[in-house]
């Protein structure tokens, strides 16, 4: 069987990160949305908020599992089994920094990364600007699929 882990805060769950899981699809026989928790990071979203709206995102489709792990993400896919790391690419910086975690993923833990490109109506989607537009009570529905799950 292979499993996918898609690893990140998702504080939010973007549109980005959701066509990134929808494309992984075709490649897993089960793709797992892990929600790192850090104990130092501040959230906008309690986790709680998050599960719950990835959870309703993904109700349809038995293939997606939502988890939270607090460990390293090599460590947490030895742990649930999983046979890749799915990261998705905005553009060529994110490709830069993504090769380097990739690659040092792989020489401590033989597991391989899968880089999925975003789609190029997703591409300028950051979590962090969704945050400050949320504070400052912007509408993020156009970035955000069911943001008032979040509230």
């Amino acid at each position: 069987m292979k499993k996918g882990l898609f690893p990140g805060s998702f504080d939010p769950f973007t549109k980005g990160h959701e066509a990134v899981v929808l494309k992984s699809l075709d490649l897993f026989d089960e793709v797992v949305v892990g929600i790192g928790i850090n104990s130092k990071k501040t959230y906008m979203f309690t986790i709680e908020k998050r599960i719950q709206h990835i959870t309703k995102l993904f109700e349809n489709y038995p293939k997606v599992k939502i988890q939270t792990y607090q460990k390293l993400t090599v460590e947490f896919c030895k742990e649930i089994v999983a046979t890749h790391i799915i990261r998705g690419l905005r553009d060529s910086k994110d490709f830069e920094y993504e090769k380097s975690i990739a690659h040092m993923n792989h020489a401590i833990s033989g597991i391989e990364t899968v880089f999925f490109l975003t789609n190029q109506e997703h591409s300028a989607i950051n979590s962090s600007i969704i945050r400050e537009m949320y504070a400052n009570k912007a509408n993020i529905s156009p970035f955000v699929t069911s943001p008032e799950i979040l509230v």
